[in-house]
């Protein structure tokens, strides 16, 4: 018999686990939505200016498609980093942080869908 498998009859306990902060895992989630709706701003924003479609263009052939998709990235790693930096020891609503989340990647789906891009610029 291993001495280590409960015999008949013998109780099992289970030590409870370490406690995580969720903090830098809300950071990542709140980051992602955030990215996803500056996505979308940024792509109706280039879409509508020419200026904002000119400083956006970072790649001649891509055109303001290199910019938004750039920026966006950009500012989702930085957006990521300070919460998560600003979280690491901490314990946030993550119910409240992923419908937030959920509404900001809404934002930006929403604004990346064509008709309804068009239809905010009055085309």
């Amino acid at each position: 018999m291993n001495p280590s498998q409960p015999q008949s009859g013998e109780r099992i306990t289970i030590q409870p686990a370490e406690f995580l902060p969720n903090g830098p895992a809300a950071a990542a989630i709140l980051a992602a939505g955030i990215g996803s709706a500056l996505l979308g701003i940024l792509a109706v924003a280039a879409d509508a200016s020419k200026p904002v479609a000119k400083l956006l263009t970072f790649y001649l052939p891509t055109g303001p498609l290199s910019g938004v998709t750039s920026v966006a990235i950009l500012l989702w790693l930085v957006t990521w980093f300070i919460l998560a930096r600003r979280w690491r020891t901490r314990t946030v609503a993550i119910g409240k942080i992923n419908a937030t989340a959920i509404l900001l990647l809404a934002l930006g789906i929403l604004l990346t869908f064509p008709p309804f891009a068009d239809l905010l610029q009055g085309k």
